[in-house]
């Protein structure tokens, strides 16, 4: 018998590609931001496992994405054409591009990998400064290999990225991540995260859930960073910055840390937001008292401010999550 995790990811997999059937009607520009919506959600979740369930504080989430963008990218324009011009057309595009978001999962999992050895012995606020500083050197870096666009850009991707290819991947994502965490072995993660001290003196090695939570994470970023690439076919260092990993952070933390549905609707409301305000600010409206107000347009200038004054209200009024409406504690031995 087929466990139930597993037909609800088939099951996702089959709407994903149902979505990707119907997206020929589907106008352009709303197709974006659906297929904004599940890179979202892979990251925010995949994010979820180090932040929320792991108890860690990481800042470099961006700089993954930019690994696995600029992998992924490499595999499909240059390494792909020569190595492997047959993947190039017709079907063999269904087999070269999972094999290079796979190859940007595993390159941005080593780049976890090697800045999670060394600095995920430190706590808080250290261990935070470590991740946002290799955020800026992997973006650094990027900027000044000219053989990857340089300081503007990599452009010409091909489009590959369709929404089944992206909801799948969402859905893999949830999958792993609740299954780990919810697995004997993932309770490893939650000890961490309750009390690190407690569990060292268990016997747990802290220091190797924190690494596996961080490659882990790292790989499902670097995917969606090579999703991300071939749907807007153009990526820059610049699109990779502190702010990017800021986002991805407000999801995870309104969304209610360690709550995979929550950060799920989180990412989705925060994706649909500016965009909703972008919309609102090209329709007129019709109020009595004033003439002034009857043209939003100046919600295009002022579209971010708002935004990110809306993220606060949300913060202040629910510091917990939007979503979060219990507290996990710890089960107390022989209850």
């Amino acid at each position: 018998m087929i466990p139930r995790s597993q037909v609800v990811l088939l099951s996702a997999i089959a709407i994903a590609g149902l979505l990707a059937a119907c997206a020929s009607r589907i106008d352009d520009y709303f197709a974006l931001i659906i297929s904004n919506i599940g890179i979202n959600i892979i990251l925010a979740v995949s994010l979820n496992l180090i932040n929320g369930y792991t108890g860690q504080f990481s800042l470099g989430h961006a700089g993954f994405m930019a690994v696995g963008a600029y992998t992924a990218a490499a595999i499909t324009m240059f390494a792909g054409p020569k190595f492997a011009p047959a993947l190039t057309q017709g079907a063999g595009i269904h087999v070269l591009f999972p094999l290079a978001l796979v190859g940007g999962g595993l390159a941005a999992a080593l780049a976890g990998m090697l800045v999670g050895a060394p600095s995920l012995r430190l706590k808080g606020d250290y261990l935070a400064i470590v991740t946002l500083g290799f955020g800026e050197i992997i973006r650094v870096i990027f900027r000044n290999v000219d053989s990857l666009g340089g300081a503007l850009g990599l452009n010409g991707i091909p489009a590959y990225t369709n929404l089944f290819w992206v909801y799948a991947f969402a859905a893999l994502t949830v999958y792993v991540v609740v299954s780990l965490v919810n697995s004997t072995y993932g309770r490893g993660f939650l000890a961490v995260h309750d009390d690190e001290i407690a569990a060292e003196a268990m016997g747990i090695n802290t220091t190797h859930y924190k690494i596996t939570a961080f490659v882990v994470g790292a790989f499902f970023a670097g995917v969606a960073g090579g999703l991300y690439g071939h749907s807007i076919l153009t990526i820059a260092p610049t699109g990779f910055d502190f702010m990017r990993s800021i986002e991805i952070v407000v999801m995870v933390i309104l969304g209610g840390m360690g709550n995979t549905t929550g950060v799920i609707i989180a990412a989705v409301l925060l994706t649909l937001l500016p965009e909703g305000l972008r919309m609102l600010a090209g329709a007129p409206v019709s109020l009595p008292f004033s003439a002034p107000f009857n043209n939003l347009k100046w919600i295009a200038e002022t579209r971010m401010i708002i935004y990110s004054l809306l993220v606060i209200v949300l913060m202040l009024a629910r510091p917990q999550g939007m979503f979060s409406w219990t507290k996990r504690t710890a089960t107390k031995p022989g209850s």
